[in-house]
């Protein structure tokens, strides 16, 4: 049987890049079959990641078990929106003519079938930051655990596959930075000094809200988020993947309150304003293997 880590598009376990852009594409009308062959015979490996979300499925009169629209929640004074779109692509680079170049490229290949609906560039930030300053993605899992926790590990074209969720927020720094530096940390959950812990922080700790351990079973993603600034607005793209969407959904009903109606302090300075789940197809002979779908 293939390694399952060689079949998964690569992007989904490397380190963070430098520079990425997150795009979104709805559909235009057009059968998107010949738009999606064009994809895969012409997205190269090391370009990014891929997804397809259930819009897009749904048009090709396909079925992939475990892929759903993404929902929109609310909790006690917060949300979480949906903006579920029909194909998401994550490009990964070192410098933003090649995303400008690659970006560009795609959206003539596919523009007769699928229109680009939003595109927001990111980039890391220090030694893989939050724009709060806090390190990010502290509890990744890594090597075979990252493996376990982000690929699908069985089934023909599915093996390798994952599931991702997408989430724009925008963060009030302004109103974060005008915290007391102990409340900062209460609300993080961690010391922004040494990246510690804090044993007695509140329940409402954004590091308690989320602790993949705590749920049954465990919630362990691999998260690639990274930061993005247009000069008028800040924040966080987040991005993870997963070997199913409960995952994700689990943590996020608890950060809204679902499980004690305790809201993750993250929602006292930052906002999600989209929120899309998309299945990203594994890897056969170096191209995107689509054969779940009948192409």
């Amino acid at each position: 049987m293939p390694v399952t880590a060689d079949l998964a598009q690569p992007g989904i376990l490397q380190p963070l890049p430098p520079l990425g852009r997150s795009l979104t594409f709805r559909l235009a009308g057009a059968d998107p079959r010949a738009a999606l062959l064009r994809l895969r015979d012409t997205f190269e490996a090391d370009w990014g990641v891929v997804g397809l979300g259930l819009p897009l499925v749904q048009a090709l009169d396909q079925h992939v078990a475990g892929l759903r629209a993404f929902p929109a929640l609310d909790g006690v004074g917060c949300s979480a929106p949906s903006t579920q779109q029909a194909l998401w692509i994550l490009l990964r680079g070192d410098d933003r003519s090649t995303l400008f170049e690659r970006s560009a490229q795609l959206v003539a290949l596919l523009a007769d079938a699928l229109v680009l609906d939003n595109s927001q560039d990111t980039f890391r930030y220090r030694d893989n930051r939050d724009l709060t300053g806090y390190e990010d993605g502290t509890e990744n899992p890594h090597d075979e655990a990252a493996v376990e926790a982000a690929l699908m590990a069985e089934g023909a074209g599915r093996q390798g596959s994952s599931f991702v969720a997408v989430q724009r927020w925008i963060h009030d720094l302004t109103r974060f930075r005008g915290f007391p530096a102990a409340q900062r940390d209460a609300t993080i959950g961690r010391r922004i000094e040494d990246n510690e812990e804090i044993e007695d922080a509140p329940e409402s700790a954004h590091v308690k809200r989320s602790a993949q351990e705590s749920f049954t079973p465990e919630a362990y993603m691999v998260r690639h988020s990274m930061p993005w600034d247009n000069g008028l607005q800040q924040g966080t793209e987040f991005i993870a993947f997963g070997e199913s969407s409960d995952r994700f959904e689990n943590v996020l009903r608890r950060m809204l309150g679902h499980e004690d109606n305790i809201v993750d302090a993250l929602f006292s300075f930052s906002q999600p304003v989209t929120g899309g789940y998309y299945w990203c197809p594994p890897r056969l002979d170096q191209r995107l293997d689509l054969q779940a779908l009948a192409l």
